[in-house]
């Protein structure tokens, strides 16, 4: 069934809080019509240079790219912000890291 997009339109928000409660409940194909394209490109702003390798349980594994693909991201991709988030969190106890 096609449902006719053209009669929603998207309100004005508050805040970012009150959108993402009505994303959560509405879908965004009921909105199609309000939409528009645009382009964008995204470059990582530091380059990997580095690989780490660590040997974790497969079940564990399975969950991890479960959890990151709910996020649309890839298990890689989730477990740097999760490393970048917790050494910014411990950073002020570490010692300064040398290069």
């Amino acid at each position: 069934m096609i449902k006719n997009s053209r009669n929603k339109i998207i309100p004005r928000f508050k805040n970012i809080a009150e959108e993402a409660r009505f994303w959560d409940t509405h879908d965004v194909g009921d909105y199609l019509g309000e939409l528009r394209e645009v382009k964008a490109a995204f470059a990582p702003l530091i380059p990997k240079e580095e690989t780490l390798t660590i040997r974790i349980q497969a079940a564990l594994k399975r969950k991890l790219e479960n959890l990151a693909q709910s996020y649309g991201i890839n298990l890689s991709t989730l477990l740097r912000i999760w490393l970048i988030d917790r050494l910014k969190a411990t950073n002020s106890r570490l010692p300064k890291l040398t290069e």
